[in-house]
């Protein structure tokens, strides 16, 4: 391996600024954070330094940023949500819970300004659908977006350019971006994998509806600033002394939204927008593993949400002077906001604890100082020189808001919280007891007992059984992304017995007939309608159960039809599809199988599709189960089990 994981890449790490008069700064343009001197003597020559790049890129590019007077609103907090997390989606009645979401987010994070519904990816792939079918084919998602904009949380969907192996829409790219944009009514689009959306993507989409917010992942290049309203910042590392984001630098309505989505710990993100007057990106449910924010960090958030909703006209500020107001000693640090001749000092401890200056200033800002986090006021001492000293108690790694003004008639709790790890494990949901005295027609047995099994993967960000497979990573790269991988189970199984072939459209059928079942989502139902010995396909799990249960059996587990399917008792039906098992996890946000077998159809063309073609009887691959029927494929059947009395020897 050529990198170490867990230590920021180059292109991760902030830009040095050099100090120099006359120097070249156009090396400074595609930076992602201006780093810090660690010397606050160096500071002043600092600031005149990015102050003279400011100048002089705006200039370069003839930059004017219009567009951003198109732009509504403060987008600080933005959630990015599985659209099936099952706090947003009720998946055993079918219906999106929106409210309910919401208000959950209210209580952990002081609520979101946005939310992007990520949707198809690391499902995509299964068959055919493209990115746009697994938005188009959810019939209520435009009011699902209306409904998250009534409470004000703007949406955004998500698009992956690296989608170029499923089925072709006839237009390009950009004018089905544009055409679903406008169809659901979202407020902007997630640029996946991409730094900058192309000229014909801006202008799809400003003929749809100017306004709409085109968010880039990692370093928006300088030139689209312009016209990227947001950018997605993905792993930036900080300087040690608090650095300054080049976007926002250039830009003061520009957003970033720094994000690490496999840390635990994400205080330095929470700083570095603190001081930066920027958003975060809040990512538990990373493609269907769990990492969730610690309660201190979510405490901070809170905290940060509750000055951002009343001083956003402040974060925006044109004067805005970072490492403002140093107390000449110690790691508390303050940018300076001026709006209205009004001064707001955003603040935070990168040391440990404090009691004492948090900032120095002019008299002229007057005598009484209240922190907008606590609504405490706050402790006022005389220098020597004659100016004030501001601060008292501040907590490692806390934050503060300093304004001009007698205490609040309220008061916050201090941001604090436990900072541990809030695991959660996948758990897998218990298999159905299906007792036969004898072996059923169609089914062989299997004897009980213990057995140990490889088990055989491909990495991705999805893990397989609920672990997350980075933690406190930088970016994964191969590689640690994509190569197979192994595990070794020991699983101890009772006796059962496992049908030989699928159960086909024409076995379906009669179930149908005698039954009338109709599923609670109809969406992609085709069961019982395809060629009569071909294996049953269009089914999800709660579909292949009922028909189990009519039938007095139930679906194998994953062990199970690995066992059997090593000892060549499984015969493939065609065409090949993927088998599903009774293996469903949950950890409460996140459902999801494992399917077995593999299929006739393959996606290429991109390794982020979903595994395709067939597979060895050893390999196990991870479905994230959808709703509205979106989880039915043409590629996925089952086949069904019972359980067996052990033989008494």
């Amino acid at each position: 391996m050529s990198f170490n994981p867990y230590v920021p890449r180059p292109i991760d790490r902030p830009t040095e600024v050099p100090l120099g008069g006359h120097t070249d700064l156009s090396t400074l343009d595609e930076a992602k954070i201006f780093a810090a001197p660690a010397d606050p003597a160096d500071w002043p020559a600092w600031r005149e330094q990015i102050a003279r790049w400011r100048v002089d890129a705006r200039d370069r590019i003839g930059y004017v940023g219009e567009h951003y007077d198109e732009i509504a609103g403060d987008c600080f907090s933005v959630c990015l949500a599985w659209l099936w997390d099952e706090t947003l989606y009720d998946h055993e009645r079918g219906v999106f819970t929106v409210d309910e979401f919401l208000d959950a987010a209210g209580r952990d994070f002081g609520g979101f300004d946005g939310v992007v519904l990520w949707h198809a990816y690391p499902v995509i792939g299964l068959d055919d659908r493209n990115q746009f079918d697994w938005y188009r084919d959810v019939p209520e998602l435009p009011e699902v977006v209306r409904a998250f904009q009534r409470r004000g949380v703007r949406v955004f969907v998500d698009y992956n350019p690296w989608d170029t192996g499923t089925r072709r829409e006839p237009g390009s790219d950009a004018e089905e971006v544009a055409t679903l944009a406008g169809k659901l009514g979202v407020d902007g689009v997630f640029l996946d994998t991409l730094k900058e959306g192309a000229g014909e993507l801006r202008a799809a989409l400003d003929a749809v509806r100017p306004g709409m917010v085109l968010e880039g992942e990692s370093r928006v290049p300088l030139a689209r600033i312009a016209d990227h309203a947001m950018s997605w910042a993905q792993w930036f590392a900080d300087s040690e002394v608090p650095g300054v984001l080049r976007a926002k630098w250039f830009e003061r309505r520009h957003v970033l939204h720094h994000t690490r989505r496999w840390h635990r710990d994400h205080l330095d993100e929470l700083h570095s927008a603190w001081l930066n007057g920027v958003g975060v990106l809040v990512w538990e449910s990373v493609f269907g593993v769990w990492v969730g924010w610690n309660e201190r960090d979510r405490a901070v958030l809170r905290a940060m949400r509750r000055v951002q909703a009343s001083h956003a006209a402040w974060l925006r500020a044109e004067d805005w002077v970072p490492l403002a107001d140093h107390p000449g000693d110690g790691q508390v640090y303050a940018s300076r906001w001026t709006h209205d001749d009004e001064p707001l000092w955003t603040v935070v401890n990168r040391g440990a604890d404090h009691d004492g200056p948090w900032l120095v200033t002019d008299p002229s800002a007057g005598r009484h100082f209240v922190d907008l986090v606590t609504g405490a006021e706050l402790n006022v001492t005389e220098t020597a020189d004659g100016r004030l000293a501001v601060g008292g108690p501040l907590p490692a790694g806390a934050i503060a808001a300093v304004m001009r003004g007698v205490a609040a008639a309220y008061r916050h709790e201090p941001p604090i919280g436990d900072p541990s790890f809030p695991a959660r494990a996948a758990v897998r949901l218990r298999t159905p007891w299906a007792p036969r005295p004898q072996v059923p027609p169609g089914l062989v047995a299997v004897e009980g007992g213990r057995y140990d099994l490889v088990v055989r993967h491909r990495v991705r960000e999805t893990g397989l059984y609920g672990e997350a497979p980075y933690v406190d990573e930088w970016k994964p790269l191969p590689p640690r992304l994509h190569h197979p991988g192994t595990l070794r189970r020991s699983v101890r199984l009772g006796r059962f017995a496992i049908a030989v072939h699928e159960v086909t459209h024409g076995e379906y059928a009669e179930f149908l007939r005698a039954t009338g079942y109709v599923p609670v989502r109809p969406e992609r139902f085709t069961a019982g309608s395809g060629p009569a010995d071909a294996p049953a396909t269009g089914v999800e799990l709660a579909d292949a159960r009922a028909y189990a249960a009519w039938a007095g059996l139930r679906l194998p587990t994953e062990d199970e039809w690995q066992v059997a399917a090593e000892a060549g008792l499984l015969v493939r039906r065609e065409p090949l599809v993927w088998n599903l098992t009774e293996s469903e996890h949950s950890d409460g946000r996140t459902r999801f199988t494992i399917l077995k077998g593999g299929a006739q159809y393959r996606a290429e063309g991109s390794d982020w599709y979903f595994d395709g073609g067939p597979q060895p009887a050893d390999v196990s691959v991870k479905l994230l189960l959808t709703g509205a029927g979106l989880a039915r494929s043409e590629q996925v059947g089952f086949r069904c089990a019972a359980d067996l009395p052990e033989v008494t020897r």
